[in-house]
This record gives structure tokens, sequence and C-alpha cells, in this order.
């Protein structure tokens, strides 16, 4: 992928596989344990939402360290309603086709802002297949999201960069017939 490649429509297709996704959880999933082992159901929802705060925030100029990726439950709001508000602030604040060249502050160093949306393409889709995993009700994800989220990873998380500190998990091994979303998953250094 390079500098200034778009992967801004991506984005929003990974934005609505989520809304599916957090319509689908009820109260008594939220202590569900998830393939991001750090994470219960309640605490990744918190953390998708804050993710997209501070993908927004660095669309607006904001440094990535500057924002906890993670928020507190949303109360009466929902969490549906805390990722549309976050969806709709990321979304206004990429949408100059200018912050694809532009240096931004990402949580990985300072790179052009297409590399950063690609990035959070990759968190999205890897944080829908947590979601749908854990939630085990046959939610269907989205195949070219999954290639897209791969393509990235494999470029950005390449197998020698899982050191301490790196908040990913060594590239397990899967099936050569394994489909997409398992291969994601195993690049990512999960499993069901």
């Amino acid at each position: 992928m390079n500098a200034v490649q778009d992967a801004r429509p991506q984005y929003l297709l990974a934005l609505a596989q989520l809304e599916k996704l957090f319509a689908a959880v009820t109260p008594a999933d939220l202590d569900r344990p998830t393939p991001c082992s750090e994470f219960t159901l309640r605490r990744l929802l918190n953390h998708v939402v804050g993710g997209i705060h501070r993908f927004a925030y660095m669309g607006e100029g904001g440094r990535a360290e500057d924002i906890v990726p993670a928020i507190e439950d949303p109360s009466d709001e929902g969490w549906p309603a805390a990722l549309a508000r976050a969806a709709g602030r990321a979304t206004a604040a990429w949408a100059d086709d200018a912050k694809l060249g532009r240096p931004t502050f990402a949580p990985w160093g300072e790179v052009p802002g297409g590399m950063v949306v690609g990035g959070y393409v990759m968190e999205a889709v890897t944080h829908s297949w947590d979601i749908a995993t854990a939630l085990d009700n046959g939610f269907v994800l989205d195949e070219g999201l999954a290639h897209t989220a791969l393509a990235v990873a494999e470029m950005v998380l390449p197998p020698e960069s899982r050191v301490e500190g790196v908040p990913f998990a060594e590239v397990l091994p899967v099936a050569e017939d394994a489909d997409i979303h398992a291969r994601l998953a195993a690049w990512m250094g999960r499993t069901a």
C-alpha cells in the first residue's frame, strides 16, 4: 500500500460491519471472553469505540499517544449510539483527501495519513472478527474486508515485528485451505 492509497471506502464498510455487530450484542453477552485475550466483550466494545475516537483525533491533527484507545461504558446511550458518534467523528475528520498524504502521528510512529487509514481498516476488521467469534451467532463477516485487512497486516506486521511491547502475538500456523477470516486471525496471533 503506498503512502496515499485511499482506504477510506474500506474503512466505511468496516464501520458498517461493526454497526451490525454492535447491534447484535445483548447485555447478557458483555462478560463473554473474546479471542483478544485481554478483553471481555464489554472491554473490547469500549476499546473499539475508543480506538475510533483516537483515529478521528489523528485525522483532526492530534497525536495518537494523547488519546487512550478506550471509553467508559456508554451508560444509557448504549454501544451502538457510542459507535455511531465515534464513526461520524472519524468520517468527518478524514474527509479531506489531502490528509492521506499528510504526516500523521500514529501509535506506531509518524506516517502518511493513508497508512493510518489502512492500519485502522485492519484494526476494525480484526476486532469485528473478535466480536463475531465472541458472539458465536453465525454473523457472516465481509470477505473483501478481511482480504484488505490481511494485506495491510502482512505489510505492517511482519512476523519478525512481534517483539515485547507490540500488542500482537506471534503469527500462528493455519491450514492451507483456511478461509480468509481464519488466516487474518492467525496472522494477528489469535485463535478462535
